[in-house]
C-alpha cells in the first residue's frame, strides 16, 4: 500500500512540475492611452482635430485617411510625426457603432484644425431624447468634453441622421423636463 501512495505522489510531482500555465491575460483592451482625456471611459473614440483623424481605444488603432480611403493602423503614419499626442486637443466622441468617419465631414465642420474648448458642451443628435442611463448628462463628471452620436442609421434617412420626423410631441417639451 505504501509502494502504491508513493507511486502515485510521485506521478503527481512529475506533472506538476511540467505543468507551467501561460495565462497572458491583457487588462489594457479597451483602456484609454496614457495620453488620452482623463474620466471618460465609456467613451469608445477620441477625434483628433489638429491631423483629422481618429483613435479607437477599444482596437488601440487609429483611423486616419489614406490615398485610397480610412486606414486602420497602431501608429500613426510619418506625416503626423511632429503631433504630440500629450498636448494636442482630443475631442471625446461617445460614438456608438464601428465607423466614426462616416460622420467626418461634420467632425472637420465643427472641430476645424486648431479646435481647443475646454467648456464643449455635449453635442446632441437632432432626434436624440436623452435617454442614455446617466451617461454624460448634468451632474455627471467630466461630462463637459464629450459629444454624444448615435449610430442608429438604418441606411436612407432614418434613426439619428436628421431626416427623420421622430416620435415626440414635435415641440421638444416632453415629460420630465
Amino acid at each position: 500500500m505504501k509502494t502504491i501512495k508513493l507511486a502515485l505522489l510521485g506521478f503527481i510531482l512529475s506533472f506538476s512540475l511540467f505543468a507551467t500555465a501561460q495565462v497572458n491575460v491583457n487588462v489594457n483592451i479597451g483602456t484609454p492611452p496614457v495620453w488620452g482625456p482623463v474620466g471618460y471611459a465609456e467613451a469608445r473614440y477620441y477625434y483628433i482635430p489638429d491631423i483629422e483623424s481618429y483613435y479607437d481605444i477599444n482596437s488601440g488603432m487609429f483611423v486616419y485617411m489614406g490615398p485610397r480611403g480610412w486606414i486602420h493602423a497602431r501608429t500613426l503614419p510619418s506625416r503626423y510625426s511632429h503631433f504630440d499626442l500629450y498636448n494636442g486637443y482630443k475631442v471625446v466622441l461617445n460614438f456608438r457603432g464601428d465607423n466614426p468617419y462616416r460622420y467626418y465631414k461634420m467632425h472637420k465642420a465643427k472641430f476645424p484644425k486648431g479646435y481647443k474648448n475646454h467648456k464643449q458642451k455635449p453635442f446632441k443628435m437632432k432626434n436624440d431624447n436623452g435617454n442614455h442611463s446617466g451617461h454624460y448628462k448634468k451632474g455627471n463628471a467630466k461630462s463637459g468634453n464629450a459629444i454624444h452620436f448615435n449610430d442608429n442609421s438604418h441606411g436612407g434617412k432614418k434613426g439619428n441622421d436628421g431626416g427623420g420626423k421622430g416620435h415626440g410631441n414635435g415641440k421638444g417639451n416632453g415629460k420630465g423636463k
